[in-house]
């Protein structure tokens, strides 16, 4: 049935919405901007900092447009004299208790709060304080919170709770005390954390960030001694450029080579190749599972902070999980393995450094579970932002650099890896090697939509030789939790089952670019981003991860067989159930 749609003025201009469309949205439609800072889509919309104030006829005062109803025959005015005198006196007493380092903050250009300060023309603050000190939190692997520059807003606090499930951060205190931190004031090592990132994407300024790593890579890029190997993982290509002021989804995978090459790494590999052999490793697992009687539903493993999630909160279920590494990890471990031996170098010799969209990768290589020999796979895990940074720092112009490709030895990889950045693509690489694998070549169709888009739950049965596979893919944890009750209580089944830590799946990793509310809210990233990787799965030379001519080798002379001994040695491992954090 068609929405009520209801009439009204904005600025004098008239205007016809649906009923349950906020003020806020309805000017958006005719082209007026009202500014907002606490207010993010689906995430935050609680009409707290009251930036976004107008006057709305018969109203006995200004109202926050974002979470203000249209009406029938409703009158709007957004720009009148008493409209920008709040909210400029607001902005001020915002910036009155925010401590103002803005040339040296890692937001400085990127803070939607610097942003308005400069819209509206402040260009002093009537109500500063000079005693604000940093008020620094650095105790987790993956992100620094710096409370003096946090404005309240609540935007993490929301994606922690709504989307992520943790609910690990909020407000303590009351009145000039508040702040945002933890249960009792722990340390964020010291609870459930997932180490997601997710709430230093939706943060508007400089008070999260994540643990910067470069200085590390730059000192190991600047040591003789050391063989330095990077490997990008599949969605960076479609979002690196962002960092650069290119268009969301603009695919720079040839420009992010070349780059890699000038900042110095001794050899530019392809983390997508290792999605690849995850496909083979995990496909073989399933079907071994599904043919002989194994723990169903299998789950997918590939996401550091779904994987922690279910460490801490369904350790029951650890069973379920795939054994096999992630691909940054498999990564890791092939070079330091297969590469090493073939070249000749000492794996004590290699620095791997991977550049991921998430921030929970930071933690997932300092796990002694992916100890090998006495080394760890990855020495270091770099964001999307961080080589942005690098980038930046080595004076590289990257919109004017020529394209490269990848070394070959680890380089080359399928359409199946290339979606692995997306909810839904494991699910798929997966399915296209699996069904091919029952059906004896006869598969049929080569790509699965049902798994795709970005509904939170998709689910899908497919008829295959003796055997209905029932398969379900989540993302975002809450989604995720969503799924795991179900089955548990048997109203759910399924065989396979693919979880993303972040929503929408790696194109939204914590990791990834940041983008200002006013794109966030109006803009979906997350299905231009998606697109981007589809539209290179479908124009690779190949299309499914056995097809891969690398991965074939590297069985054929190194590993043995996929699910076979030494392909267990190296590229699986375990997992364990995680002591919770209480507070009683």
């Amino acid at each position: 049935m068609e929405a009520k749609q209801v009439s009204l003025t904005i600025n004098g201009i008239p205007v016809t919405v649906p009923a349950d469309t906020t003020v806020l949205e309805a000017a958006r439609s005719i082209g007026v901007k009202i500014p907002s800072l606490c207010y993010l889509k689906g995430v935050n919309e609680i009409g707290a900092c009251r930036i976004c104030v107008v006057e709305v006829k018969g109203a006995k005062s200004l109202v926050a447009s974002c979470v203000y109803p249209v009406s029938e025959g409703m009158e709007v005015l957004t720009n009148t004299e008493k409209v920008r005198k709040s909210r400029r006196l607001t902005l001020e007493l915002i910036l009155s208790n925010h401590r103002m380092d803005c040339l040296t903050c890692s937001r400085s250009g990127q803070c939607e709060l610097q942003q308005l300060a400069a819209e509206f023309g402040i260009d002093a603050v009537r109500y500063a304080s000079d005693g604000l000190r940093p008020q620094i939190e650095d105790s987790a692997v993956h992100l620094v919170r710096d409370n003096s520059k946090c404005i309240l807003c609540r935007r993490c606090v929301s994606v922690c709770r709504k989307h992520q499930e943790v609910g690990v951060i909020g407000p303590n205190d009351r009145g000039f005390d508040t702040h945002i931190g933890c249960a009792f004031d722990r340390d964020l090592s010291e609870v459930d954390c997932v180490n997601c990132g997710q709430c230093i994407v939706a943060c508007p300024t400089g008070a999260l960030q994540e643990k910067d790593n470069t200085a590390e890579v730059w000192a190991a890029l600047s040591d003789p001694t050391k063989h330095v190997v990077v490997g990008p993982a599949p969605s960076i290509r479609v979002t690196l450029g962002e960092c650069f002021g290119m268009p969301v989804g603009a695919n720079v995978g040839g420009k992010m080579v070349t780059a890699l090459r000038r900042l110095g790494f001794d050899k530019v590999f392809d983390v997508d190749t290792a999605a690849d052999f995850t496909i083979m490793e995990e496909g073989t697992e399933f079907l071994q599972r599904l043919q002989n009687g194994g723990t169903l539903p299998m789950i997918t493993s590939c996401s550091p902070g779904w994987v922690h999630y279910c460490e801490q909160h369904h350790p029951d279920l650890l069973p379920n999980l795939s054994t096999c590494k992630s691909p940054q990890q498999m990564f890791g471990s092939l070079v330091k393995t297969y590469y090493a031996e073939k070249m000749g170098i000492d794996p004590k010799n290699i620095f791997v450094v991977s550049v991921m969209p998430c921030t929970a990768k930071k933690y997932e290589v300092q796990r002694e579970e992916m100890r090998q020999d006495g080394w760890l796979p990855v020495d270091v895990s770099l964001t999307t932002r961080e080589l942005g940074k690098m980038i930046t720092h080595a004076g590289l112009l990257f919109d004017h650099l020529p394209d490269d490709e990848f070394d070959e030895l680890l380089g080359v990889s399928s359409g199946a890896a290339t979606i692995f950045g997306v909810t839904g693509g494991v699910m798929e690489a997966a399915l296209r090697t699996v069904v091919e694998k029952l059906t004896d070549g006869e598969m049929k169709p080569l790509e699965f939509h049902e798994v795709r888009g970005m509904d939170g739950i998709k689910e899908a049965a497919y008829e295959l030789p003796g055997k209905t596979v029932r398969v379900c893919v989540a993302s975002g944890l809450h989604n995720a939790r969503r799924v795991l009750d179900g089955v548990r209580s048997g109203e759910l089944h399924y065989d396979f089952i693919e979880i993303m830590g972040c929503p929408g799946g790696c194109i939204n990793g914590g990791g990834q670019p940041l983008q200002h509310a006013d794109v966030r809210n109006w803009v979906d990233l997350r299905a231009l981003r998606a697109k981007a990787l589809y539209d290179q799965d479908a124009g690779q030379k190949y299309r499914k991860s056995h097809e891969n001519p690398v991965v074939q080798q590297v069985y054929q002379e190194y590993l043995g067989e996929p699910g076979g001994e030494k392909a267990h040695h190296i590229l699986h491992t375990h997992y364990i159930a995680q002591k919770r954090y209480r507070t009683e």
